[in-house]
């Protein structure tokens, strides 16, 4: 029996949706900013946390440990280590599995873990031609030699390489993520009404989640250097409707596609913390957890289907507990794709596919739909990369709370071809 780990606390800023320009507020600032409100209320101070670890998949140039920068700038102390993990989309959960580990070897005892990427500041590069004649032009000495180089320069070496889309092409098999969900809406006959469909019923529950202050627990407002302030999640569309899904075209495979912007996550910034704590430590600070971490697991599989990665991470854990989808209370999975989402749950109940692929006797089932994402996901929240993981946790155990439940399973397929999960129970 494995020690358990418990959940404390947690907060996140609003998601806040990139709108092709740099967004108000740099990725330690976002961290920054929802793990002070989050430590300001604990019953330790920040010093005597054990380590601070940062899931960030996209971290900027001077701040490449941003899990240190924000430990610094979060008033932990010079004596608390920070440091930055990152796996993809799954970031903010390796940030909260790798507290565990530490936890449970004995290293710590009261850790701050979470994810954040602020993906509208992504970079815009030069070309590797621009590069060379650059190179070119430091090492040219004398005016001749300037001169040279000019007269080997284009214009077209100024045409900027866009990061995020370097960022969000797998270099094994040379395919965007969106690609990838074209690959499983193939694979098991998803329809673009039904991506629609999906994408609509996210924009609902968030805008009921929101109406009723179902998030209000987890948020900490943003205030800008103008003194704007951000206090929700503003990617939602509360006119989301299938007519006005289906005016936008396929964005990945331009042809013959069914995967759009809108039944796609959106690019967004945010950031996503939990407070993490041994038996020990909530003993030693009188502290009352939200929750406990169960079991977690990370699983492997092609990558031009990295959108099944929740199925293969989420069913050893599911076989290890004795357990079947309907046992689970609720379920998050993370929406990179309504596609996606659509091909997990297609998966669990392709006998085929569960006898080769996941080695069970036959079909897992089919999940109850009123049990999955019931306030909806990223197609309406967002996608902040190294924030996500971190927030269906978080989010899944206030639901659990709010609903009564006891046992939920978060999962987060991620870029390259893998899968994430975390079985938790609500306290």
């Amino acid at each position: 029996m494995l020690d358990p780990i418990y959940i404390i606390d947690g907060a996140r800023t609003p998601f806040l949706k990139a709108r092709n320009a740099p967004g108000p507020f740099a990725a330690s600032d976002l961290a920054t900013a929802a793990g002070s409100a989050l430590l300001a209320r604990q019953r330790f101070l920040p010093e005597q946390l054990d380590e601070v670890i940062l899931g960030c998949a996209s971290p900027s140039p001077d701040e490449v440990n941003i899990g240190r920068v924000v430990a610094l700038r979060m008033g932990c102390g010079l004596k608390v280590p920070g440091w930055t993990v990152m796996r993809n989309c799954a970031s903010g959960m390796q940030a909260l599995d790798s507290a565990m580990a530490n936890i449970r070897c004995g290293r710590s005892q009261l850790v701050l873990a979470g994810g954040v990427d602020a993906l509208s500041r992504a970079p815009l590069l030069f070309s590797d031609p621009m590069v060379r004649w650059f190179a070119g032009w430091m090492s040219a000495r004398s005016l001749g030699d300037k001169l040279a180089a000019l007269k080997k320069f284009r214009p077209a070496y100024l045409a900027p390489v866009i990061g995020i889309m370097k960022g969000l092409t797998d270099p094994i098999v040379g395919q965007l993520m969106g690609q990838t969900a074209e690959n499983l809406a193939w694979k098991y006959g998803i329809s673009r009404y039904d991506m629609d469909a999906y994408a609509v019923e996210s924009h609902l529950r968030v805008a009921a989640a929101q109406d009723a202050g179902h998030f209000a627990d987890e948020l900490v407002p943003l205030i800008d250097g103008n003194g704007t302030v951000y206090g929700a999640d503003d990617g939602l569309r509360r006119d989301a409707s299938l007519a006005g899904m289906a005016k936008l075209k396929p964005f990945f495979d331009k042809k013959y596609g069914r995967v759009t912007p809108a039944n796609s996550s959106q690019i967004t910034d945010g950031a996503t913390w939990l407070m993490l704590a041994s038996e020990a430590a909530v003993a030693q600070f009188g502290l009352t957890p939200l929750g406990r971490i169960v079991d977690s697991q990370w699983a492997g599989l092609e990558p031009e289907e990295m959108g099944l990665g929740p199925v293969h991470a989420a069913t050893p854990i599911l076989q290890r507990h004795g357990l079947g989808l309907d046992d689970l209370d609720l379920l998050e999975i993370n929406e990179a794709f309504a596609a996606q989402v659509i091909a997990c749950l297609r998966a669990w109940q392709d006998e085929d596919y569960c006898r080769k692929r996941l080695g069970l006797e036959g079909a897992l089932g089919a999940i109850d739909p009123a049990r999955l994402n019931v306030d909806g996901g990223a197609v309406a929240l967002g996608h902040p990369v190294g924030a996500s993981g971190a927030r269906i946790v978080l989010h899944l155990l206030h639901a659990l709370r709010r609903r009564g439940g006891k046992r939920g399973l978060a999962s987060i397929c991620i870029g390259g071809g893998q899968g994430g999960a975390m079985l938790v129970e609500a306290l």
